[in-house]
């Protein structure tokens, strides 16, 4: 059977959630109710609303697609003025509705930092809509490509086009609701494309809240989301899209694109993996404490792109400890009341990290929890965790094999770097790469042996946050990516032109039958080394 709702780290989407219904009353009442605690203006859609209701059955969700089918293929061509006008409207659901949705995603998480979510969630879905807005004419416009002599001597033109897919479906994950569903689906509306929307039902009164936000802000044959659980998922991605864009975990992938290939579906898969953080010898201690702490504690290390473990120089490792240690009270000097500390989604994936320090324990690890404040978080219904720091760690534990998901921190050691480059190669290809360094031989070294979808150097994450870059995974990792040029291509056909001169170009090149003396010549001219 298919599972792809959405996971990460493990998490499986026909396993039983921790509220008893996926889909729990997330109408005005609710968010009225969000809009008083977190003191935000409440400005709801009026349109289809947001209520519960029952999970679509396929019939449902296919004629939603070809609702979107049919309109894509009548308006055809579209100007980019209409393009633009879409956008516009994206950023101004998300701009007008960033308080709700950031208490929406609290209320889902048990307790969410709410900068955090506009910094994460909301900011980048926006900038990435700003930055095609901007490119948008560019890339649109035909490239002229080269034709073979002499024949753009005698008036043989040839081009690409970059034309809308169609219909694309977008998978989105619970750890950046928001973020991960906007903006694939601002690229997708740059690239001219309609788009139907599988949110994750982990954060069901997010999930809820862009539906009906999305419903009132765009047409249902120009964006519609497809509400429900990991049955709604199967049916979603076994529909005939013009292309599929999953983020979830890897796990997950594999069935996604199992069912994407019945249809020979294209896909965009955003995976995960375990993202390591080298520390070069020439390393900054102290700075790389503090960046990867940051990064590692964002969201309590729900990210895909999260540090996942760290390979330090064998005799740096206590002074690397002493520095996560000093940065996480620096930021985070309590975290049980801190509201810039954000708590594990439900006790399912709470129980999962604790039976991962546990085995590492059990197996010789050294566990350190980093408590500033010395808070007792022993109680089952405690929904947040320290970060604890592993030592000794070895490939025969469950740390060193799943992607972590959370604010648990492995570290091993090496000798010298090639040894550090190694242990990357024995593995499969990350979502990202950490170096610390101001060696640049050893920098390069690290980028030129080594494969991930994406680096950072001297820091973690950011590299996502670059709007210009693209965002994606290499093998397990994922495969194809969005972000930058490369993410309005994904969504577009590029379309190859040629156009042909009046002349008889097959009598005069002697590749017209019947063969004879001309084309013995042409061969004779071209066929050689």
């Amino acid at each position: 059977m298919l599972h792809c709702g959405n996971g990460n780290g493990g998490l499986r989407c026909d396993e039983p959630q921790a509220r008893s219904s996926p889909f729990p009353l997330a109408g005005r009442a609710l968010l009225a109710a969000l809009a008083k605690r977190y003191g935000v203006a409440e400005d709801l859609p009026d349109k289809q609303g947001i209520t519960a209701m029952p999970p679509p059955k396929p019939a449902v969700l296919r004629q939603k697609l070809e609702l979107q089918r049919k309109a894509f293929v009548a308006a055809r061509p579209e100007s980019l003025a209409v393009r633009r006008d879409r956008l516009d409207r994206l950023v101004a659901l998300l701009v007008d509705h960033a308080e709700v949705l950031a208490a929406s995603m609290s209320a889902d998480f048990g307790h969410r930092s709410r900068e955090q979510s506009l910094l994460t969630d909301v900011l980048p879905a926006v900038s990435l809509a700003k930055y095609c807005l901007k490119h948008l004419r560019r890339w649109s416009r035909p490239e002229r490509r080269g034709v073979m002599f002499p024949l753009g001597l005698i008036g043989a033109r040839a081009e690409v086009r970059y034309e809308p897919k169609g219909v694309i479906g977008i998978v989105s994950p619970w750890n950046f609701p928001v973020g991960l569903t906007m903006a694939p689906l601002a690229q997708a509306l740059a690239a001219g494309n309609r788009c139907l929307i599988k949110p994750s039902e982990f954060t069901p009164e997010t999930s809820a809240l862009m539906s009906g936000l999305l419903a009132q802000y765009f047409a249902p044959e120009e964006v519609a989301c497809c509400l429900g659980d990991a049955e709604v998922g199967q049916a979603f991605c076994a529909l005939p899209f013009d292309h599929l864009v999953f983020t979830g975990a890897t796990s997950v992938g594999r069935h996604v694109m199992r069912a994407a290939a019945e249809n020979l579906v294209p896909l965009t898969l955003e995976l995960g993996g375990k993202s390591p953080v080298i520390a070069g010898r020439s390393a900054d201690i102290a700075r790389l404490g503090e960046r990867v702490a940051l990064g590692k504690l964002m969201n309590a290390g729900q990210v895909c792109l999260a540090p996942d473990y760290m390979l330090v120089p064998e005799d740096r490792l206590d002074e690397t400890v002493r520095s996560l240690e000093t940065a996480v009270a620096a930021m985070y000097p309590t975290l049980a009341g801190n509201d810039d500390y954000t708590a594990v989604i439900n006790a399912r994936h709470r129980d999962r990290l604790q039976a991962l320090i546990a085995d590492a324990v059990d197996k010789g690890a050294t566990a350190v929890a980093v408590n500033p404040g010395g808070e007792d978080f022993s109680a089952a219904n405690t929904p947040k965790l320290p970060l604890t720091i592993l030592t000794g760690v070895n490939d025969d534990m469950r740390v060193m094999q799943e992607e972590i998901f959370g604010p648990v921190l492995p570290l091993m050691t090496y000798r010298s770097i090639g040894e550090a480059i190694n242990y990357v190669n024995a593995h499969d290809r990350p979502l990202g790469l950490y170096y610390f360094g101001s060696d640049a031989a050893e920098r390069e070294a690290v980028l030129t042996q080594t494969s991930s979808g994406g680096v950072t150097v001297n820091d973690v994450v950011f590299h996502v946050s670059m709007d210009d870059l693209p965002f994606g995974g290499v093998g397990p990792s994922g495969m194809g990516a969005y972000h930058g040029p490369e993410g309005f291509k994904a969504f577009s056909h590029a379309r190859a032109i040629y156009r042909q001169p009046r002349w008889d170009v097959a009598g005069l090149a002697g590749i017209k039958p019947p063969y004879g003396d001309a084309a013995t010549r042409m061969l004779a001219r071209v066929l050689k080394k």
